[in-house]
């Protein structure tokens, strides 16, 4: 059983991709971890140069490729 957990687990690492964006507020390119499982997703994370939230929307193309948008938190 333990060897079905360690598959399953390596199909989720092999999903994450690293992408970049730019912050809305301060401008500073900051890399996020996208969840590449999911075809849409929006989620706050905080900028990690000046610590502001960003509202991040991610979409995953039929090629796989990622597509993230990011906004301030107010808009």
């Amino acid at each position: 059983m333990s060897g079905t957990r360690s598959i399953v687990q390596n199909r989720r690492v092999n999903q994450l991709s690293e992408e970049t964006v730019g912050c809305p507020y301060c401008g500073e390119t900051i890399s996020i971890l996208v969840d590449r499982s999911l075809d849409e997703q929006e989620y706050v994370e905080d900028c990690q140069v000046c610590c502001r939230p960003i509202v991040l929307n991610v979409f995953i193309d039929n090629a796989g490729e990622a597509a993230v948008g990011a906004r301030c938190e107010n808009d």
